[in-house]
């Protein structure tokens, strides 16, 4: 691994203390780390990270949300993802920041498991069926109504066979991934990240008949609100989204592209649920 690069949350401290590991470390190493461009300010011997074709291997310093911009920056690009919390969950990270020191050279000589996860596609469509936006999610796609207070139907076709009708504020689409974000909050259920499938769960439906809904992977699903308000909203990974136009549809289906995450011998799936989430018991919260 030669290039890396790096994506940080600015809010959080610790990112110079990581800087300062990699810009000891990276020379050593022969490593070529490219900073996004707000940490360049007071930053030596490091680049400007551009496109991410060019990468080996990509850093991020923060939470999940970090992380999920990393993964949506990274696009079609599969270079494995090194996470570094500097928050308090970090579910979807790999280490915390006192280990980052010992993990690095691990990482750079790609002694690590490569944790290969699924990513959604989501396209809108109007009445002449071309594609009109194209977003990408490791976590989940949601479609939910704005400021207003009503509920929004929404007629649901699996592989174009038509479900039926959900009336509820929102409904959130999720890969295994997001099944522990967003959609386990609306009441769904957490799904191993090996099963991959995709998740289709009601927020706050209005009949008690709207259950949480697991398709397998290749599924399309086509979300088409009925008498909608006029602003109903797109978001992925609780980050970046966009209006769905009067008369569109959202199509979800399985990105080609997956995501790799970094994990270490020691740390499994349920390793982090038991400490993160508090399967089990109350969470534990790194320090």
């Amino acid at each position: 691994m030669k290039r890396i690069g790096v994506i940080a949350h600015p809010g959080y401290e610790g990112i110079a203390e990581c800087l300062a590991v990699l810009a000891r470390e990276a020379p050593r190493m022969g490593l070529d780390v490219q900073l996004e461009q707000h940490l360049l300010e007071g930053a030596s011997g490091f680049g400007s990270l551009g496109h991410p074709s060019g990468l080996d291997g990509m850093i991020s310093l923060g939470g999940d949300g970090t992380l999920l911009r990393a993964a949506r920056y990274l696009d079609d690009v599969d270079v494995p993802v090194l996470g570094v919390n500097l928050g308090r969950l970090g579910f979807l990270t790999s280490c915390q920041v006192r280990e980052f020191p010992a993990l690095l050279p691990a990482f750079a000589a790609g002694e690590f498991l490569r944790d290969r996860r699924m990513t959604l596609e989501a396209t809108s469509t109007g009445i002449t069926g071309v594609p009109s936006v194209r977003l990408r999610a490791l976590n989940d796609v949601v479609l939910h109504k704005g400021g207003f207070a009503r509920v929004l139907r929404v007629q649901l076709s699996v592989n174009g066979e038509q479900i039926g009708v959900l009336a509820a504020d929102g409904i959130v689409v999720s890969t295994p991934t997001g099944s522990t974000a967003y959609s386990l909050s609306a009441g769904g259920p957490i799904v191993a990240p090996t099963i991959e499938s995709i998740l289709l769960t009601p927020v706050a439906p209005h009949t008690m008949a709207v259950r949480p809904l697991l398709l397998p992977p290749d599924a399309e699903i086509t979300l088409q609100p009925e008498d909608a308000p006029p602003e109903i909203l797109v978001t992925v990974d609780g980050q970046v989204g966009t209006n769905l136009g009067t008369g569109h549809a959202l199509v979800v289906r399985r990105s080609p592209h997956p995501v790799t995450l970094v994990r270490f011998s020691g740390t499994t799936f349920f390793d982090r649920l038991r400490r993160k989430l508090g399967w089990g018991g109350l969470a534990e919260r790194d320090e």
